[in-house]
């Protein structure tokens, strides 16, 4: 395919015919396609079915080591759940505390503490134009967490290494800047894997903010779509030897390894932090859903388990990815026009198409029946500083809709970029 950016405009004007021909014929089709969210499909939550009945009468309601579930306690998490989660996490069992079914509402009561008692250095409420650093494009609800705070949110873009580094150490000197969003591994919605490099610079920061921390969320961590995945540096590890164990509070969830809203989360820390964590949260909980936690176990026992249920939720996953790579690959390699990710995991690919055609390309696949994350929404406040990226999430329609799905976006993505290469003739 030949490309836009240089064509004449008579060429210009024959191509767009073309496309608006068969533009017109997709909307004839009266699509309904929804690419919008990183949802499991429901095949991939049949996978989990045995999770229902992993915890009955006649199998007991009491783990290996006699902790009775249906009871009060355990405020942190049943034992074998903070050794699982600290496999993933690559720590120890004591750093773990195991909640409810969602990271995100343990990030959001993270950052709530932080905004009423701090992190060792005073209240951050009580504190002027508290600041965090928002790696973009990034997932829109960690920005929507600090916003509803009122916490301003530094855009830093990202690199095929993760954030900007040079741009974070340089915020960090700042001393009113008291965080960091990461998605660390098949990012969201990049679905890069950070550099070795940058986890060590990460670990290394020096925030003029003593009470500075960065929120880990690595909700993709065993989420390969290959045999061969990404391997992620262990932030941690690289903390301690920075002399800065303090710095990193871990999250992530079973949320697309057995169901969405009925999973468990879990989140790790430093020992300090953890005990800090858990003299905050004994006025919380008195114990969060053990039975839930204990038929998680019974599914999910060890980590042979669960790469085995990863491995099903590939072989669902790839072919969808794969379609719409190469609907892109047909339609728009060599235009000039796009450019995108080719992730080996997580939920999203990142597009990029001409700059400030996105919201155009949005309400052209709107119209053709097709619903897509808004553009700008991977950015801080939802502004793009360039109008050109758009987050494709393949995981929830069929094989056959993705193949459709990724035709009308390509052709909408053609359109928009032809009527303002036109414009400008």
């Amino acid at each position: 395919m030949a490309e836009y950016l240089k064509m004449e405009a008579e060429e210009l004007e024959h191509e767009f015919s073309a496309v608006r021909k068969k533009y017109n014929e997709l909307l004839s089709l009266n699509l309904s396609l929804d690419m919008s969210r990183g949802k499991p499909n429901f095949d991939n939550m049949d996978l989990c079915d045995e999770v229902f009945t992993a915890v009955t009468k006649e199998s007991g309601y009491k783990t290996l080591a006699g902790v009775d579930c249906r009871n009060y306690g355990g405020m942190d998490g049943l034992p074998e759940a903070k050794a699982l989660f600290a496999e993933i996490f690559g720590v120890e069992p004591s750093q773990v505390i195991v909640g409810g079914n969602s990271s995100l509402s343990m990030m959001f009561d993270t950052v709530a503490q932080g905004m009423t008692h701090g992190f060792g250095e005073g209240a951050w409420g009580k504190q002027d134009n508290i600041k965090f650093i928002c790696p973009a494009p990034g997932y829109d609800r960690h920005f929507a967490v600090t916003e509803h705070f009122g916490i301003e949110l530094l855009y830093v873009p990202m690199t095929e290494n993760g954030p900007d580094m040079d741009m974070v150490e340089e915020l960090c000197r700042d001393a009113s800047v008291k965080g960091m969003w990461c998605v660390p591994k098949y990012s969201n919605p990049e679905g890069i894997t950070f550099s070795d490099e940058t986890v060590r610079r990460m670990a290394a920061l020096k925030p003029a903010a003593k009470d500075f921390r960065i929120f880990w969320d690595n909700a993709y961590a065993v989420h390969d779509l290959y045999d061969e995945g990404d391997d992620l540096l262990n932030i941690y590890d690289e903390c301690v030897k920075a002399g800065n164990p303090d710095l990193v509070f871990m999250f992530t969830s079973t949320s697309k390894i057995t169901f969405p809203g009925a999973g468990i989360a879990a989140q790790a820390a430093s020992p300090n932090n953890i005990a800090m964590i858990k003299s905050r949260l004994q006025y919380q909980t008195i114990g969060p859903d053990k039975l839930n936690q204990l038929r998680h176990l019974r599914f999910l026992p060890d980590m042979a388990a669960v790469k085995n249920q990863m491995k099903k939720h590939a072989e669902i996953l790839r072919p969808k990815f794969e379609s719409v790579l190469e609907e892109l690959e047909k339609q728009l390699f060599d235009t000039g026009i796009a450019r995108w990710t080719k992730p080996r995991g997580g939920y999203f690919i990142s597009l990029y198409v001409l700059e400030g055609t996105a919201k155009r390309v949005e309400e052209l696949c709107k119209a053709a029946g097709m619903v897509l994350t808004p553009a700008g929404a991977t950015y801080p406040y939802g502004k793009d500083p360039y109008n050109s990226n758009i987050r494709i999430a393949p995981s929830f329609p069929s094989v056959e809709e993705i193949k459709k799905a990724a035709e009308v976006l390509c052709v909408a993505v053609r359109y928009a970029a032809l009527e303002k290469l036109i414009g400008k003739c």
